[in-house]
């Protein structure tokens, strides 16, 4: 896997870490193909319990699209008459979101810098935001002629409504870490220098903890999103039985009655 992207899975966890600081973690091709395939990785690797997204270096967690790289590619399809250069979102965005927000386990996303365009859309598509005080967001499309992407046109609403979410993208500024939290799009915020240790900690935590139960509660609330109440109650039932007949929660009521902290297994 090309070092623009670092992936690493230890006791459960596995943690994907954009490495292109230098460039504040723009996506490049070869950036996102490496994202990409780790999320899916990830996502596929029965090992892997919980997921740690998050960025080397202290400017940026992801400013999104490499736009150095993209005007190259765009002149090169203007000079060929094609339209290759987008098919960056259906290629990688899209995979890489759905990866993400798909995977039946929960993921942390540690956001310690400039979060904009695509790195704000990959922010939204963890299950839960640790950030630092002095991180910011940027919806940035519109500010160089392009629509929302990175599933922001659907997250964002879902999270701080669907004016809010038309004003930050109609009119991109910069968000504080402070504003984005108390517009709902951070879980927690904490100090720069204890990001680091925060986010490995929730994580962990998360590796360890009931997988299937954690995997239905993603599944119940994206579907609640879309559904009536009746059809989410429905949801409800099928999902709750599938946890009851888990071995964690049987682990769990042993250890209940045991008065011991139950030591999960992610069945």
């Amino acid at each position: 896997m090309a070092d623009t992207v670092l992936y690493e899975v230890s006791d459960g966890l596995a943690t994907i870490t954009l490495n292109r600081p230098e460039a504040m973690n723009a996506m490049n091709v070869a950036a996102k193909v490496a994202l990409r395939d780790a999320a899916e990785a990830a996502a596929a690797d029965p090992a892997v319990r919980a997921v740690l997204l998050t960025a080397a270096g202290e400017r940026a967690f992801c400013v999104g699209q490499d736009l150095k790289e993209h005007v190259g590619l765009l002149q090169a399809d203007d000079e060929a008459g094609t339209h290759h250069t987008m098919n960056t979102v259906r290629d990688h965005y899209n995979p890489i979101v759905r990866a993400l927000t798909g995977m039946a386990k929960p993921v942390v996303a540690a956001v310690n810098g400039v979060a904009a365009g695509a790195g704000f859309g990959f922010a939204l598509a963890a299950d839960y935001r640790i950030v630092a005080e002095t991180a910011s967001f940027n919806t940035s499309f519109a500010g160089v002629a392009l629509t929302a992407d990175s599933g922001m046109s659907w997250t964002l609403p879902r999270l701080i409504g669907p004016s809010r979410a038309a004003d930050l993208l109609l009119f991109p500024r910069t968000l504080t870490a402070q504003e984005a939290y108390e517009l709902g799009v951070v879980n927690r915020l904490v100090p720069a220098d204890a990001l680091a240790e925060e986010a490995a900690k929730t994580a962990r935590k998360l590796a360890s903890g009931p997988t299937l139960a954690y995997a239905a509660l993603k599944e119940s609330l994206a579907y609640g999103a879309d559904h009536s109440l009746a059809e989410a109650l429905e949801k409800e039932d099928e999902l709750q039985t599938k946890a009851g007949s888990s071995e964690d929660h049987r682990i769990a009521v042993r250890a209940f009655l045991a008065k011991e902290k139950p030591k999960y297994v992610g069945r």
